[in-house]
């Protein structure tokens, strides 16, 4: 690591491994210039108060209006946040990004009307309009959600109030993004060879990963050494994004914010609290994996700071990004030459910002705009976990590509609770192509380890997050008000319970939750969890031969939302309502653990 002292600033890099934001505005002006349009354009919709339920006409040309405005909206707001995450301390960016996200809950307001009126309307009327009028069928699908949340839609008055709330509701997010990635400063770690390494989120992997305790030691002691000197900052800027929650949650006649978060998608209730005691059910699996890193490792206490390192030695290499893109195509080969071919024209074609610099979001992502191909953000550091990840989001950009192919604007977008699917079905055909191809048992074991470390951070991890998240909820809406120390006391538990008695108690541990960008997106996390079931059950039956699944699969990828994720789930046979897809995935695993302890 001592090579990589310091990061590049973004001017630095070799816009060959930078995304092409071109694609989506040529220039900055080009931005201002819609920007300056789209302002007019949602000042001008607002003319349509009170005419939505004139004629079926009418109705088509507001909704066709919206989606022409939220379309040009869409590119308008990605393209800001992308080029603030390029360098978020970049201020032309940070302002773009907040007229950005200001325009967005103006165009709220002006949108505010639309659902009181239409929920005003007799339902039989509804459904007169659409035999009357055949273009109104395009909506029917949304028009039946809307339906089914009727009780959820206030008046317009009531709506147009929460369109404007909704900046401020924005703003715990906003302040924990702006302070974990542009202000926050880890100092430095000496790595391996005795030198002074920047800590960065970006490396804190890197160094999680090192072969030297001591360099594990160090970055995880100053990581959360740091997090703790801002404990009751970051706590009350969690607490006031609990509160907005639970404020939309009230406002909107939710008995709780859970059942808020999970209305959206229309999934029960029963799936969030199936996950987690499916879990606890299956706690003994992960107990047994913990003493096997321990064992291998061979180390007397183990802490938190030894669970990422490879538990095989000797395998771990550099891989490079080139190197990278030939390993996933070969691992998603069983998908089809079209779909290697996508990945081929994202690998080439401007879609990817592949390596960290001064400044840059950290993690990794997919995002882009509907009309536009996909980006992928990520911070790639020459591992396997990069190699995955690489994979991981290339799922998650060409689910979206299949869908905008075939989906109307209104359903292309998909629901989080199919979004993780997709991309951890690409890490199961990866690592299940790694495994087969192994040269020696040496390198099947360590593959082996880092599918069990995967699905540790995927499956249980999450579902500890997940189970955090609910707990934390509920208290804020049963107390009213959460000291920093409650959540550290209540995270410390869960982090014992999850990881068992062969973990050492580390008490830096109990401010992980301090860090988690996912936690400021309420009930997201556990969608990795039953993502990753999912995925696994899909990538079974692919990788058994299971006749026509792939062909469903790409149904499955190019459905949007034009259905609910439960039933996109169901075309490739995944009943995501019984527990036994999770129940499955730990089995998985458990029968992974027990293969690595005979090798």
């Amino acid at each position: 690591m001592s090579e990589n002292k310091t990061l590049l600033k973004r001017e630095e890099m070799n816009p060959q491994f930078c995304w092409n934001m071109k694609d989506m505005f040529p220039t900055d002006e080009e931005w201002m210039i819609t920007y300056d349009s789209l302002k007019d354009r949602i000042e001008a919709f607002g003319s349509h108060r009170g005419k939505l339920c004139e004629s079926p006409q009418t109705m088509y040309q507001i909704f066709q209006e919206k989606d022409e405005i939220s379309q040009d909206f869409e590119k308008l707001y990605v393209y800001a946040n992308q080029k603030y995450h390029e360098d978020t301390g970049n201020q032309k960016y940070q302002e773009l990004s907040g007229k950005a996200n200001s325009l967005s809950n103006v165009f709220s307001d002006a949108l505010s009307f639309l659902e009181p009126e239409l929920m005003a309307m007799d339902e039989k009327t509804i459904f007169q309009y659409l035999e009357e009028y055949e273009p109104l069928r395009l909506y029917q699908r949304m028009l039946k959600e809307s339906l089914r949340q009727k009780e959820h839609i206030l008046s317009a008055e009531m709506e147009a109030v929460l369109a404007k709330a909704g900046e401020m509701g924005n703003s715990p997010e906003q302040i924990f993004m702006a302070f974990n990635n542009a202000d926050i400063d880890f100092g430095t770690v000496r790595d391996e060879d005795g030198g002074e390494a920047l800590l960065t989120h970006g490396r804190y992997t890197n160094f999680m990963e090192s072969r030297d305790r001591r360099v594990r030691k160090e970055a995880f002691t100053k990581l959360y050494q740091v997090y703790e000197g801002h404990k009751n900052m970051l706590a009350a800027t969690f607490s006031a994004n609990l509160k907005q929650s639970s404020f939309f949650a009230n406002m909107r006649k939710y008995p709780s914010t859970l059942e808020a978060g999970l209305d959206g998608g229309n999934i029960p209730i029963a799936v969030y609290e199936q996950l987690i005691e499916a879990v606890h059910e299956n706690l003994l699996s992960m107990y047994r994996y913990v003493a096997l890193r321990k064992k291998l490792l061979g180390v007397e206490e183990l802490h938190m700071y030894d669970v990422h390192v490879p538990m095989i030695e000797g395998v771990d290499k550099k891989i490079s990004y080139d190197e990278a893109k030939q390993i996933v195509k070969k691992g998603l080969a069983v998908l089809g030459e079209d779909y290697v071919k996508l990945l081929d024209e994202g690998f080439n074609g401007g879609w990817i910002d592949v390596y960290e610099n001064q400044g840059k979001r950290s993690g990794a992502y997919s995002w882009g705009a509907y009309g536009i191909h996909p980006y992928v953000l990520l911070n790639f550091s020459e591992n396997l976990n990069s190699v995955f990840t690489l994979a991981h989001e290339m799922g998650h950009a060409l689910h979206s590509y299949y869908s905008d192919q075939k989906q109307p604007y209104v359903y292309a977008g998909y629901r989080i609770f199919v979004a993780e699917v997709a991309s951890t079905c690409n890490e199961a055909l990866l690592i299940h192509y790694l495994i087969e191809h192994a040269t020696d048992q040496k390198e099947k074991a360590y593959l082996i380890n880092y599918f069990l470390d995967q699905f540790k951070g995927t499956v249980y991890r999450q579902t500890m997050f997940a189970e955090f998240e609910k707990k934390a909820h509920e208290l804020m809406e049963r107390e009213g008000s959460v000291p920093a120390q409650t959540y550290c006391d209540m995270y410390y538990e869960l982090n014992q319970k999850y990881y068992g008695p062969d973990m050492a108690d580390d008490p830096q541990i109990a401010m992980e939750w301090a860090r988690i960008p996912h936690f400021y997106t309420p009930f997201y996390v556990y969608q990795y969890a039953t993502g990753f079931a999912a995925a696994i059950a899909i990538s079974q039956k692919i990788l058994k031969g299971e006749p026509g699944i792939v062909e469903k699969y790409k149904e499955f990828l190019s459905g949007g939302s034009s259905k609910d994720p439960i039933d996109l789930l169901r075309i490739c046979g995944v009943d995501m309502e019984s527990p036994k897809p999770v129940e499955e995935a730990l089995a998985v695993f458990a029968s992974y653990v027990e293969e690595l302890e005979k090798l």
